[in-house]
């Protein structure tokens, strides 16, 4: 029997409170399926599909109820109570399931969705977590290069860029060249599909197409040369880890509008720096 998820047993055995569930006849390991929860007309000997977890009394107990969650999945459950090591979430079953303080990526509160796992702790008991959703995202997304799609944040890597749980489920990230500052984990953007991995993960961007893009990046830059009192220190040939910083955009990016400041004849470019006219 499988704590966590969903799967067949067969009727062992009727009482009034409900029936005993089986892997096969004969088994000694059984489990409650409650009486509310027994479909019309079952009899021993019938098999059902049940989700097993463990009641208030830490008991292993199964439903025929649907989990929002099972384990090795991914989704976005409400918060319904904060209690003193944890919170408590709504997960479609009479008991509410329990996110400790150390497993989540940032502070939440009661009415907020959270992206979680579902794990079996120390003690035996199914637990959600804030963590791990990486490698648990699905990579077999219907989605193409240039569809718009919505996902929510789970991380920030330096390294990486940022990376997106689409609809909920499907592993996507953006590169750590475009900025998000302005967003937290558990944010939901809109984003543009920009590339499917061999994999099936996604790459995303927040930016437009390049002609439309080079417009906002130019003011970009002239807000950041106006910060550095009208000199840039880097031109258009500093690395790409230089811009990264800076500027929040490819080194690519950041060449075309440079380009388009400079045939406007708002810049200057010197050898070792960017100067206003």
């Amino acid at each position: 029997m499988k704590l966590g998820e969903k799967q067949q047993l067969m009727i062992a055995k009727q009482v009034d409170f409900g029936v005993y569930l089986a892997e096969r006849e004969g088994d000694a390991e059984k489990v409650l399926l409650p009486k509310r929860q027994v479909p019309e007309g079952a009899k021993i000997g019938d098999t059902v599909t049940v989700f097993l977890y463990k009641d208030s009394m830490d008991r292993l107990i199964a439903t025929t109820n649907e989990p929002a969650l099972t384990l090795g999945e991914v989704a976005a459950l409400k918060i319904l109570e904060l209690g003193q090591i944890g919170a408590f979430l709504d997960w479609g079953l009479e008991k509410d399931l329990f996110l400790p303080f150390k497993e989540m990526t940032r502070k939440a509160e009661p009415g907020e969705e959270v992206l979680v796992t579902l794990y079996v702790d120390k003690s035996k008991r199914l637990c959600a977590s804030m963590r791990y959703l990486y490698e648990r995202l699905r990579k077999d997304s219907p989605y193409e290069a240039g569809d718009t799609v919505k996902g929510r944040i789970y991380e920030f890597s330096g390294n990486f860029g940022t990376f997106v749980a689409v609809d909920d489920k499907y592993s996507a990230m953006i590169p750590s060249f475009e900025d998000c500052s302005q967003y937290k984990i558990g944010d939901v953007i809109e984003a543009k599909v920009s590339n499917v991995k061999a994999d099936g993960k996604l790459d995303l961007t927040l930016r437009e197409k390049a002609y439309i893009q080079m417009d906002a990046d130019a003011q970009k830059i002239l807000q950041i040369i106006e910060r550095y009192g009208g000199a840039l220190p880097f031109n258009d040939k500093a690395s790409p880890e230089v811009i990264k910083k800076e500027a929040q955009m490819s080194k690519n990016a950041f060449k075309r509008a440079v380009g388009r400041l400079y045939k406007e004849r708002k810049i200057e470019i010197t050898e070792t720096g960017i100067k206003l006219k």
